[in-house]
């Protein structure tokens, strides 16, 4: 499979490009950003063969069978969707749409072009994920009642386009994303928002979130994220169930560090798992969803579940939702 970037973003190298490396069913062959320059240099480091002169050639080439797509969120929708039309298949860095009006339509394109599209929550190919998911599915923690999860990073950097309106930047749209998805997975259900608090960066972008969420089943829930806040690093998941609970360190990257801790009717346990990258086994996953028509776990149709709650929780903040550009 032969991949091109779109953009020299910074975390390319990370989610890409080195797991690519080792991967012996996966060439990163080209890649393209708006600077001529800085796309060479990123090529000449990373041993890219070429260098496109626009997103719309790297798109159009025809020695390309897949996107990825780690531009800024307000123009994820739209080269995702410039791809598809092209034949590609498309790995899109998360959130997948700026909004969930955009997800939708996204989704629907990745139907009718019957390309392999997932979102990189890496995260959820990660066997600590796995096993989580497996512990909540045997019932060892019984019923579900509460679950949370927390990512909180400090980036002092207010220029950065996290911080941007214009290109879908906030809190939310970027660590929250993973706590959302997260208590979806977990939780196994899309939650109703019923309430959020956001600490602001400007009027309409948020720096850190919190929601409190409400599952059809009946368990509860908690995310919060942030950017520039009290909570300068915090990555977590708790869940809750009504014979035991786990709490798992790191979820979001297990390679950087985790441990996950399990309390239930059989004692008390610590699980561990290797330090091979979530982006390794998200790679894997893409690799062979495209070469073999493997299912994915990332699908478009769990995209508009996450945007969904997402906007949702941008609502009850009472902030505008974030627009593509």
């Amino acid at each position: 499979m032969r991949i091109g970037i779109l953009g020299a973003a910074r975390i390319a190298p990370m989610a890409l490009v080195n797991p690519a490396k080792r991967n012996s069913e996966v060439a990163v062959t080209a890649v393209a950003a708006r600077d001529a320059g800085r796309a060479q240099a990123f090529a000449d480091k990373h041993g890219i063969p070429t260098v496109h002169e626009s997103y719309d050639a790297l798109v159009g080439d025809p020695d390309i069978d897949a996107i990825y797509n780690p531009l800024p969120n307000s123009l994820h929708g739209r080269w995702t969707g410039a791809a598809l039309a092209a034949g590609k298949h498309v790995l899109c860095e998360k959130p997948f749409a700026a909004n969930a009006t955009e997800a939708r339509e996204i989704a629907a394109l990745a139907d009718e072009s019957g390309r392999v599209v997932m979102e990189a929550f890496h995260y959820r190919y990660h066997p600590l994920t796995l096993r989580i998911a497996e512990i909540i599915a045997s019932g060892e923690l019984g019923k579900l009642t509460r679950v949370e999860a927390t990512l909180c990073y400090p980036l002092p950097k207010f220029s950065d386009i996290r911080y941007d309106y214009a290109l879908a930047g906030g809190a939310t749209m970027d660590a929250g994303c993973y706590t959302v998805d997260m208590a979806r997975t977990f939780g196994g259900e899309t939650p109703e928002v019923v309430s959020a608090q956001a600490k602001l960066h400007n009027p309409k972008v948020d720096r850190a979130m919190t929601a409190e969420l409400r599952f059809p089943s009946g368990h509860t829930g908690r995310v919060h994220c942030s950017l520039w806040s009290a909570d300068v690093l915090r990555m977590s998941a708790r869940v809750t169930g009504e014979r035991g609970h786990l709490h798992a360190i790191n979820p979001p990257m297990p390679q950087l560090g985790h441990w996950l801790s399990v309390r239930s009717e059989g004692g008390r346990r610590t699980e561990r798992f290797g330090r091979r990258t979530s982006y390794a086994y998200q790679l894997d996953a893409f690799a062979a969803a495209v070469l073999r028509n493997e299912p994915v776990k990332t699908r478009p149709q769990d995209a508009i579940e996450n945007m969904i709650v997402v906007d949702a929780i941008y609502r009850a903040a009472g902030l505008p939702l974030r627009m593509p550009s």
